[in-house]
């Protein structure tokens, strides 16, 4: 069942006292202007689509003018320090990936952010798996007959939608664990990255399963296996690249919106309600895994911090173990 708004300010602690402290004015004063959702990445790809998602939900649950801005480049961070440097009032908000609140932690020296004290949590919003795909006219049609290909061609080049990106860190991740050497050519999303695959001008990618799934469907790439520990739900004729011959390989990113250090709780919880209708609400769960993302459960503001602490430690030795390395 989707939570209350009752029920969010309940289990978080201070908000309640927060809210109670507040003009009545104040509180229905929002939102009365147009809020901003930041993209960090194109039009196309899988965060463009879970933002729009969620801005159609606050410009219904909230009765809001809501407009989404795409704002790539630089391994999200362009985005994300614009997010970090907004006014804290609930009017701009960040569509945040395990990129930007995680690995961008550990692959770069420095930050224009701090993941963790510049942004106030709201929820998390869905899961995403990646998958490995070639150009069809490469003479591999499973991962060890491509890994062979692969040690026979050093500098293989692979591209992603950026440094430090999951899509970056999984290519990074197949080069230690088959002991290939390979070339990264990064890109300002994973369309664009996938349709030089298409087109040949690179020859494989790890890119999110989501916009991908068609394209595979309809022969223009083949995909040699699946980043998570379990096959897709959508795909289940499609293998782990565990099972396809790498094991221990995993790769699982997640999506959630964040604001500004320092937005008042009472509005943080009051977009956590709205984004917990739509991750709870069972037609959109099915639609999410009908284009293969994982839903999640509902989330508080105070467990995603939590998550994201945890989540900072546990991409830092998959970047670690990876070897890769912001350019």
């Amino acid at each position: 069942m989707p939570l209350t708004r009752r029920e969010a300010i309940a289990g978080c602690g201070g908000g309640l006292i927060l809210l109670a402290g507040l003009p009545a004015l104040a509180q229905a004063a929002y939102p009365n202007r147009t809020i901003k959702m930041i993209v960090p990445y194109p039009a196309g790809g899988t965060t463009d689509f879970l933002g729009r998602l969620v801005a159609d939900q606050l410009k219904s649950g909230l009765n809001a003018t809501v407009v989404v801005e795409n704002k790539p480049g630089a391994g999200t961070t362009l985005g994300a320090d614009q997010a970090a440097r907004s006014e804290p009032d609930g009017y701009t908000l960040l569509m945040a990936t395990s990129t930007t609140l995680a690995i961008n932690k550990t692959l770069y020296k420095k930050l224009p952010y701090d993941p963790v004290k510049d942004f106030a949590p709201i929820a998390l919003v869905a899961g995403v798996p990646f998958a490995l795909i070639i150009n069809p006219t490469i003479p591999a049609k499973t991962l060890a007959e491509f890994i062979a290909y692969a040690k026979s061609k050093p500098g293989l080049a692979y591209g992603s939608v950026g440094n430090g990106s999951p899509q970056h860190l999984g290519a990074e991740m197949l080069k230690t664990a088959a002991g290939i050497d390979i070339r990264h050519v990064p890109y300002r999303g994973s369309i664009p990255a996938m349709l030089d695959v298409i087109a040949g001008h690179i020859p494989f990618m790890v890119v999110d399963l989501q916009p991908a799934l068609q394209q595979i469907r309809e022969g223009k790439v083949r995909v040699l296996g699946v980043t998570t520990p379990k096959r897709v739900a959508i795909a289940p004729d499609i293998p782990t690249i565990a099972e396809a011959g790498l094991t221990g390989y995993e790769l699982v990113a997640w999506q959630g919106v964040v604001a500004p250090a320092g937005t008042p709780r009472p509005v943080v919880d009051e977009l956590a309600v709205q984004i917990n209708k739509l991750v709870a609400d069972p037609a959109m769960r099915e639609k999410l895994t009908a284009i293969s993302l994982e839903p999640l459960p509902p989330s508080t503001p105070d467990s995603f911090a939590a998550y994201i602490k945890s989540e900072v430690d546990r991409w830092a030795a998959i970047v670690k173990n990876s070897g890769a390395e912001a350019e």
